[in-house]
């Protein structure tokens, strides 16, 4: 009732956008937290950076394997509810961390259990909102889900710096999971699955020849399988592996304790990163209206190009000027990459592929991230810095630019699976 009531007057699409947004947001928040919580962790049990590295690393690991988990959820149960159990889960896992006492407990509650969880609501569920809501402005709509990450950089990270500053790392776990949990109200109460639910069309289907040729489009699939024997596939899981490499592992794990020991104080570098965090509100949704027009293929070569430019020169700034620089070029492309991603997934195989295959390739990109967070810490310490961490991110930022142009214009048939 409360529903058709709301969607007399907007289209019910974009109250299920903003639903998405905000858990895609509280999500993104709680991944933040390992770049406040390595030093805490290192003083209170006098663990390693590199041990603590790892259970990151595992997180992101599991956290890519909630991307296809999603998908394959989402089909089975609908969104509602693979929503509400990664919420709960991450509430769990985070309850849990506050009796740590071993590292092995790291690996599992951190590690496993918030990794599972923050992994279902991931970006993997806004692609799967665009393509059931909306005929037109998928790719901007891809692009706001893409800046609730951002976002929840924004607000969390400075928070949970006060946080823990005031009441110590448990305190701040504490806020999050209260956070995480009052977010499952608004997903009971207003969250649906399909226009139909509601006797509405999507977004942008007006009902005319090409509105149906639109919907045809939208059943196009390629099976995984098939999917797999592509080039493409590859070419786009591979430049995602970069791109997870390049940000939530390297850059979204040890850009604090980095700037902390190059001379910053964390307050200084926490203003950096809120920065990183606004431009990268703006780069997405730039980003999503950029892909609905020009060459995706054109789009991901300048984004990561410029992203590999500037962690490049990351190792060589020392004041805090060139640190906001960096925020401010860096941050643009943080998550600019996943609307063009998605669409020439989409493009190239099939919008009704997308919930499995894009899980997949995020999954890629979440493997990278794994990697990055890991050797970052023993790149750390073996030398005593991550110039050399930086320097590999850059190359490959090089490569992955050159894979994005590789991949094939024109879209092939589908082969239905």
């Amino acid at each position: 009732m409360i529903a058709k009531s709301i969607s007399a007057r907007v289209h019910y699409a974009w109250i299920v956008v903003g639903i998405t947004f905000l858990v895609l947001l509280v999500a993104a928040g709680v991944r933040t937290a390992p770049q406040v919580l390595i030093k805490p962790l290192e003083q209170e049990f006098g663990w390693t950076r590199s041990s603590i590295s790892f259970a990151i690393a595992v997180s992101i690991l599991w956290f890519g394997l909630g991307g296809p988990l999603a998908g394959s959820l989402v089909a089975r149960f609908g969104l509602r509810r693979a929503m509400i159990g990664g919420l709960v889960l991450i509430v769990i896992g985070l309850g849990a961390l506050l009796s740590i006492n071993a590292l092995w407990q790291l690996h599992l509650f951190w590690g496993v259990l918030v990794g599972i969880g923050t992994g279902a609501l991931a970006n993997v569920l806004g692609a799967i909102v665009a393509q059931r809501w909306f005929t037109t402005h998928r790719g901007l709509v891809v692009g706001m889900m893409g800046a609730a990450s951002a976002a929840g950089q924004l607000i969390f990270l400075p928070a949970l710096i006060a946080f823990t500053t005031l009441g110590g790392w448990r305190g701040a776990m504490q806020i999050i999971a209260l956070a995480v949990a009052a977010s499952v109200i608004p997903v009971l109460w207003l969250m649906r699955e399909f226009p139909r639910d509601l006797g509405l069309r999507a977004y942008g289907d007006d009902g005319t020849r090409a509105a149906q040729t639109n919907q045809a489009d939208d059943a196009r699939h390629t099976s995984l399988a098939d999917a797999a024997r592509t080039l493409d596939v590859w070419l786009l899981a591979g430049s995602f592996f970069v791109c997870g490499y390049t940000t939530n592992g390297l850059i979204g794990t040890h850009l604090l304790p980095h700037a902390i020991e190059h001379g910053f104080d964390s307050a200084s570098a926490a203003n950096a990163i809120v920065l990183m965090g606004l431009m990268n509100i703006v780069g997405t949704l730039t980003s999503g209206w950029l892909s609905d027009r020009y060459d995706n293929r054109m789009l991901l070569a300048v984004y990561y190009s410029f992203r590999a430019a500037s962690i490049a020169a990351l190792p060589f700034i020392s004041d805090m000027s060139g640190l906001l620089i960096f925020a401010f070029v860096y941050g643009l492309d943080w998550i600019a990459t996943v609307p063009p991603t998605i669409n020439l997934t989409a493009q190239r195989f099939g919008r009704a592929s997308v919930g499995v295959l894009y899980g997949w390739i995020f999954f890629s990109h979440m493997v990278g991230a794994a990697v990055a967070a890991y050797i970052g810490g023993v790149i750390r310490d073996t030398f005593g810095d991550y110039t050399v961490a930086f320097f590999s991110a850059a190359a490959l930022g090089f490569i992955a630019a050159g894979f994005s142009m590789t991949i094939k214009r024109v879209r092939a048939v589908a082969v239905e699976g």
